[in-house]
């Protein structure tokens, strides 16, 4: 079974169209233009689908949401909710 953090990246990569983020977890996804308002978009949207979550687009903090590292634990706080 995938933990969290992989299917967190499995959607990440399929939203950023490359698999090299997962080995860079830290990677600043804004700061590298992986990431911008549409993305972040569709990545709620995938997400929510991975793991039928609902998400607001306000609560998607760019700091908080910064590298797929970060992503990751917040979805695992949010599933332990």
């Amino acid at each position: 079974m995938s933990s969290t953090a992989d299917l967190v990246m499995d959607v990440l990569a399929e939203v950023v169209e490359s698999d090299e983020i997962r080995a860079y977890p830290d990677i600043r996804l804004f700061d590298q233009h992986l990431l911008d308002s549409l993305a972040t978009v569709q990545l709620l949207l995938g997400l929510s689908e991975r793991f039928a979550i609902e998400f607001s687009p306000a609560e998607v903090e760019r700091e908080a949401w910064a590298t797929p590292a970060r992503i990751a634990a917040y979805i695992e706080r949010r599933l332990d909710t």
